[in-house]
């Protein structure tokens, strides 16, 4: 049997990519988007395995080998091989659709607004992208005397001028020019989706029904794409105006979480006192205003990101999830990053889970039955740091960490061995046919804050009045 796994995105290119096998009549149950399955069977090719990931894993996963094929954007095939030039990676096609680019972009009223001034300029360039690597090399072309990279999770149009000088960001060629006041300096890189496939696997395997499938589906690409009258920011929502407030030695920096945690979030704050105007904001408005408090500015950003970013000192405070602030501190041991107030919302248990199929229950039996392996043992998690340690303290012997950007539980039991990850009602892991071995410690919102600005006079009064007033309304 000539098994042949394909590794498929979910997210922006998920519903042309299912356009596009559904009109090869390929028969892929479940992929679409809102499916709760990654493993996917296929009526045309029965021996064809293939598995829903993050695109952004997707790369990596056809690079070490676990698959054959894969499709995703051509900007996270070229951020990986940024860093490892010889991955055995081959791309065999454009499939021209998803089509946009990474920008570097600045702000427009800010000092760095063109190339030249960086380049002639000799304080350090600060630059912040989900895409590190090709910020590195952007900085490398540009012969940039000094630069540092920061990476992130998401939501680079945020930081500049403030936290950075440039931001390597993605957009659609019809979304430009940005809004949060920036503008495209430079355009870094074209992407579309991309089909790719392992080198050594294509050397030697025989992939050529697949492939001359793919590419007779292909053919009809043209049609999948939007009509040139109907531009992608057609029916895109009014642009928020930017409001940045003017730097002082006294002003006082706040981070505050997007996505699911924001309910909670304000919930909290407005029982504080702490009003904050347009957050969430349906315009996606990144620089909401405290107008009750003078001295105070804040930004939405990802949780993920906050503890790093208050450690560079970008912010004095922050609220993330005591997870994010244990994972960065488990990297740094001498971070300046401090947990200042325990928020008690967003409970969720950072847990250690196997497939069912293990005859495990816990993890001392888990040693014990690996004990004999003379495999490495791979443990896959959003949580690099957390699953790091774990995996010392526990003694696993030979063991690689798999970092994943979501989606994790698809791993298991082909791609990994383990999972460290985050669990509220534990319904997802049993739809997965996994289980809990072990529970590493309970993860709430929590008040973070840098050591240097809690002790800083000029700031005291502002941060403490945070804390004073988070810490009661959780007492109430």
């Amino acid at each position: 049997m000539n098994t042949i796994k394909l590794a498929l995105p979910k997210g922006r290119l998920m519903a042309e990519t299912a356009s596009l096998f559904d009109r090869a009549g390929w028969g892929l149950k479940d992929y679409r988007e809102g499916t709760r399955s990654y493993r996917l069977t296929c009526e045309k090719f029965p021996d064809l395995r293939a598995k829903i990931f993050h695109e952004r894993d997707i790369p990596v996963q056809v690079a070490v080998g676990n698959y054959d094929l894969g499709i995703c954007g051509l900007d996270w095939v070229e951020e990986l091989m940024a860093k490892y030039p010889s991955a055995a990676l081959v791309r065999l096609r454009d499939l021209a659709y998803g089509e946009g680019a990474v920008y570097a972009v600045a702000a427009e009223d800010g000092e760095s607004s063109s190339l030249e001034t960086l380049r002639g300029g000799r304080d350090t360039v600060r630059l912040v992208s989900e895409y590190p690597n090709l910020a590195e090399s952007f900085a490398l072309r540009l012969r940039l005397r000094r630069f540092s990279v920061f990476p992130l999770w998401g939501a680079a149009e945020v930081y500049p001028p403030e936290s950075a000088d440039l931001a390597l960001m993605p957009a659609k060629e019809a979304d430009a020019p940005f809004n949060h006041g920036l503008k495209a300096v430079d355009t870094v890189l074209r992407y579309s989706a991309c089909l790719i496939a392992n080198r050594d696997r294509w050397q030697s395997k025989d992939l050529s029904d697949i492939l001359q499938a793919i590419e007779e589906a292909a053919q009809a690409l043209p049609a999948l794409r939007r009509p040139e009258s109907s531009p992608a920011s057609s029916d895109r929502r009014p642009l928020p105006t930017v409001t940045r407030q003017p730097s002082a030695e006294n002003q006082v920096r706040l981070a505050l979480p997007d996505g699911h945690q924001q309910p909670h979030t304000v919930a909290l704050l407005n029982k504080a006192g702490i009003h904050i105007k347009d957050y969430p904001s349906p315009t996606g408005n990144r620089r909401p205003q405290a107008e009750e408090i003078p001295g105070l500015c804040v930004k939405v950003i990802r949780p993920q990101d906050m503890p790093m970013q208050v450690a560079a000192g970008n912010f004095d405070l922050a609220i993330t999830g005591e997870d994010w602030l244990r994972d960065h501190q488990y990297q740094f041991p001498s971070s300046p990053v401090v947990g200042l107030v325990d928020l008690s919302y967003g409970r969720v248990r950072i847990v250690a889970m196997v497939s069912n199929d293990i005859p495990v229950s816990g993890g001392d039996e888990l040693r014990e039955l690996w004990s004999t392996r003379r495999e490495t043992i791979r443990v896959a998690s959003e949580y690099t740091n957390i699953a790091d340690k774990y995996a010392r303290e526990n003694h696993f012997g030979r063991y690689r960490i798999i970092p994943t950007w979501g989606a994790s539980e698809a791993f298991l039991p082909e791609d990994a061995d383990l999972l460290i990850d985050n669990t509220e009602t534990g319904r997802t892991i049993a739809r997965h046919n996994l289980k809990v071995i072990d529970t590493l410690f309970e993860s709430t919102g929590h008040l973070i804050g840098n050591k240097d600005s809690i002790a800083d006079a000029a700031k005291r009064p502002t941060v403490q009045s945070m804390i004073d007033a988070l810490r009661k309304a959780v007492e109430i």
